[in-house]
């Protein structure tokens, strides 16, 4: 006896159906890589701005520090000294605002 075998017809839905499950089975592991390579890239760069905002801040920092230190009464006064001008508190007149 000879058995026959059926033979399975797989209809065109199921093959489009097999084969977005194949696609989505490739795609998949490579997008995950891509996404993390993109994430780590972003991450790079963020890293990279904040030592240059930190550097900057330092910067102003310094600089801040300097507007002060030439912003003193001393400072000034060696400043008016060395032009030949002399402090005298008498000259000085306080302004008022009225209200």
């Amino acid at each position: 006896m000879h058995k026959k075998k059926k033979v399975l017809k797989i209809s065109k839905f199921e093959k489009l159906l097999y084969l977005v499950a194949l696609f989505l089975l490739v795609i998949s592991p490579i997008s995950v890589v891509f996404s993390k390579a993109t994430l780590a890239k972003v991450n790079f760069e963020v890293e990279k701005e904040k030592k240059e905002i930190a550097t900057q801040e330092k910067k102003n920092e310094s600089i801040t520090m300097a507007i002060d230190e030439l912003a003193s009464l001393t400072k000034i006064q060696e400043v008016a000294e060395e032009q030949g001008l002399s402090y005298n508190n008498n000259n000085i007149k306080t302004v008022t605002e009225d209200n």
